[in-house]
């Protein structure tokens, strides 16, 4: 197994409905609010590497489809994207490995994908990697996950994971690894242990879907 570092850039999780600055942060300027947010990560980056786990990939944001780090009271959506989100989002803090994670980037909602990968290229945030959410309860069909994973692989010629998940465990493995041209990467499950389709029974007792990933692995990671 490797690790994904996410940066929230929150005191609680971040998602689209809740990206909520850190009380630490509040009532800085803007200016002093990029560069916190800079050392913040680079000190994190560097403890990591001191220690000797570095991650494997570092996801800027949570989710971020409706921006990130809103101010209190005021939400940052997209239309403030050329005076807020993306000067602090394509920030040089995570050095060469950066990804961004759409949650809105699945099935129906490719326009909205792509709306949001045109604005981060437009504006010159770098990425290597295009993470994206798949919940069937917000997400639609798994026919709409393998549209828009072999679509944004194409047209930006990027590699695609799906970095949130939790149903359908089987299928949404075999499409994270089979997108065209070989641009799947996999999967990061959420939360396996208390959500959909969750690995434990209420008596602790491990079930048929932990089998489901000695089954990826041998198919897949040789």
């Amino acid at each position: 197994m490797k690790i994904l570092l996410d940066f929230h850039y929150s005191d609680y999780w971040a998602d689209p409905q809740q990206q909520y600055m850190p009380r630490a942060w509040r009532n800085k300027s803007f200016p002093a609010l990029k560069q916190a947010v800079y050392d913040y990560t680079k000190m994190v980056m560097l403890a990591l590497k001191e220690q000797g786990t570095s991650p494997d990939m570092v996801q800027v944001g949570n989710e971020i489809n409706h921006g990130m780090i809103w101010p209190p009271v005021v939400l940052v959506i997209l239309i403030t994207w050329p005076s807020y989100f993306c000067r602090c989002a394509g920030s040089k803090s995570c050095f060469t490995c950066n990804q961004h994670h759409a949650a809105c980037g699945i099935g129906r909602q490719n326009d909205e994908s792509k709306f949001f990968i045109d604005n981060m290229i437009n504006r010159g945030v770098p990425f290597d990697v295009i993470g994206l959410s798949y919940y069937p309860k917000w997400h639609n069909t798994l026919s709409d996950l393998e549209y828009n994973l072999d679509d944004l692989s194409r047209r930006y010629n990027k590699d695609v994971i799906v970095v949130e998940y939790s149903q359908v465990k089987k299928e949404v493995n075999e499409l994270s690894f089979t997108v065209a041209n070989g641009r799947g990467k996999g999967s990061c499950i959420w939360e396996p242990l208390s959500t959909w389709e969750k690995f434990f029974d209420k008596d602790g007792k491990a079930n048929e879907l932990l089998l489901i990933y000695d089954e990826m692995s041998k198919k897949y990671l040789r």
